[in-house]
C-alpha cells in the first residue's frame, strides 16, 4: 500500500514528472534504486497510470472550453456504450463524465472559437440521439490541476527499505 514517502514521491510526479529519479530519491531520503522501485511498483499497482505533458491551450489552438449537459431518456446499457464509442471519436472531448442529479452527462470540450464548437455539436447530434444539450462556455480559468489530493491516503507502516 502507499505509504508517506510514496505519498511524497507522488507529489513530485505530479507536480514534474520530468524530476530525475536520483532528484526524487534524494528529496524523500531514499537511494535511486529504492525509489525507482517505488515508482516502478506504482505503475504496476496502477496507482501511475500515465506521465504526460500538460500544454497551454492558448498555444495549440484549443482555448475555448465548453462544458456539454447532456440529458437523455436512453438509459440502456447498449445505448451508454454506442454514446461512449462515439464521444471517443471526438478529439474535442477531453473528459466524459456520467453524473448523477438533473444532468445524465457532462462532457469538458476544448477547440479554438465557438464556430469549432458549432462544428463539433452538429457532428455529433449527427451520430447519435441524445435527448437535451445545454452548453456553457468559460470566461475565464481560475484553477486547473490534474494533481490529485494525497492527504486521504491512509498512511501505511514503512517499508522494510525505510527501517
Amino acid at each position: 500500500m502507499i505509504d508517506r514517502i510514496d505519498r511524497r514521491i507522488l507529489s513530485i510526479l505530479q507536480e514534474d514528472c520530468t524530476v530525475p529519479v536520483a532528484e526524487i530519491g534524494r528529496r524523500v531520503g531514499l537511494s535511486t534504486t529504492p525509489c525507482w522501485r517505488r515508482i516502478q511498483k506504482m505503475e504496476e499497482e496502477g496507482v501511475i497510470t500515465g506521465r504526460v505533458a500538460i500544454l497551454d491551450p492558448k498555444k495549440v489552438n484549443a482555448k475555448v472550453t465548453a462544458f456539454v449537459s447532456i440529458t437523455t431518456n436512453q438509459h440502456s446499457e447498449d445505448w451508454l456504450k454506442k454514446f461512449a464509442d462515439v464521444i471517443r471519436e471526438f478529439p474535442e472531448v477531453v473528459e466524459f463524465y456520467r453524473m448523477a442529479g438533473q444532468v445524465d452527462y457532462l462532457l469538458r470540450v476544448a477547440v479554438p472559437d465557438i464556430e469549432a464548437y458549432d462544428s463539433f455539436y452538429k457532428r455529433l447530434i449527427a451520430k447519435i440521439d441524445i435527448g437535451d444539450v445545454s452548453t456553457t462556455f468559460a470566461m475565464e480559468q481560475i484553477k486547473n490541476t490534474s494533481a490529485l489530493p494525497l492527504q486521504y491516503v491512509a498512511a501505511e507502516k514503512p517499508r522494510a527499505e525505510e527501517r
